[in-house]
């Protein structure tokens, strides 16, 4: 069998010294320890003690590094960044309990615990720029067709439920009721005014009603948006103010978590170019993919290895490898099934 490779770094410097003598045994072996009555220990014999899944996964993190630090060489101080980031978090959730943490999590020290998140954040890169491969130009085109909208100009009018934790259910009712009503009564004055006049009685509603204290000064501006340019909280409003047509409001009441709105469209931008929103999309895209392919966690890095000659001398090792990646491969694979499958079946159920 061949034995030429070093799993770890601690056998490189302790085979090469600093130039030193390395003393050998009566078989020939170079030596790491020596005792009394020739029980020594070889650096064979460390090398075998330390071919376990251990030392694969150290093998494939010192073969990944080399890698991904040259190919994203001008992304390492953002990669350090973010490993110190993610260490303060932690250091302010376990405070004095953290070096128990992370050695319980299987690192020595702090340095290693950098060590793999600036590795992790490297490798992540790896997967997005392989997912992004697997996009087609006609996913992004289709997908401007669909999803890309134009910014338009808005204005609200919001009426909030007086709800409050310590009340009744019915006096929760009776609130939502109370609101319900309001909208629909200012709903019921904008109904009177002729089409050329909505704009300019919608902003004294606003200024008068609304309970956004950001906006209702303003006459209920919401200003340019997009769909993704207001919380989560505000999606119906969004949604129905994309159905309508510049100088149309809402006929009907919005009802989003903060309460009830009526929205006014005054403007429809030009939408941007599709050259101009292209990475943005592909970023997407491939961001959407690998949530739904996890399997390309192991197939990025596996083509990267392969890209870069990746040979492992050792054939224990190498067998370990192959067995290592395909049950990786299968693992995913699995997961990505049931995920879909799981997927199709609320589908159904809807």
């Amino acid at each position: 069998m061949k034995k030429k490779i070093i799993v770890l770094a601690l056998c490189l410097l302790l085979i090469s010294g600093c130039g030193s003598k390395i003393p050998k045994l009566s078989n020939g072996d170079e030596a790491v320890v020596t005792m009394k009555d020739g029980q020594d220990i070889s650096v064979n014999d460390l090398y075998e003690s330390m071919k376990s899944d251990y030392a694969l996964q150290s093998l494939l993190d010192l073969v990944d590094s080399k890698i991904l630090e040259g190919i994203y060489s001008d992304r390492i101080d953002e990669a350090d960044s973010s490993a110190e980031s993610t260490i303060n978090t932690l250091e302010q959730y376990y405070g004095d309990d953290l070096e128990s943490y992370i050695q319980q999590q299987g690192f020595s020290s702090m340095d290693d615990v950098k060590s793999y998140l600036r590795l992790s954040y490297l490798r992540n890169l790896a997967v997005e720029d392989y997912s992004k491969k697997q996009i087609k130009d006609k996913d992004i085109k289709k997908y401007y067709e669909d999803e890309i909208k134009p910014d338009i100009v808005v204005s609200h009018i919001l009426i909030t439920p007086n709800v409050t934790d310590d009340m009744t259910d019915e006096e929760k009712e009776k609130a939502q009721k109370e609101a319900e009503d309001k909208i629909n009564s200012i709903l019921a004055e904008l109904k009177k005014v002729d089409s050329k006049d909505v704009a300019t009685k919608f902003a004294e509603l606003a200024k008068q009603y609304s309970m956004d204290d950001t906006s209702k000064d303003k006459g209920g501006s919401l200003g340019t948006i997009n769909t993704d340019t207001l919380s989560e909280e505000y999606d119906e409003l969004v949604s129905a103010a994309y159905k309508l047509k510049d100088g149309e409001y809402s006929k009907s009441l919005i009802k989003t978590e903060i309460g009830y709105h009526i929205v006014l469209r005054t403007e429809t931008k030009e939408k941007a170019s599709l050259d101009e929103v292209k990475d943005t999309i592909l970023t997407d895209l491939a961001s959407e993919y690998a949530s739904t392919h996890s399997v390309v966690q192991v197939e990025a890095l596996q083509e990267l290895r392969k890209e870069y000659k990746m040979e492992i001398i050792d054939d224990e090792i190498q067998s370990k490898y192959a067995t290592y990646i395909q049950n990786e491969l299968t693992y995913y694979q699995n997961q990505d099934k049931e995920a879909a499958e799981g997927t199709t079946d609320e589908t159904d159920e809807e």
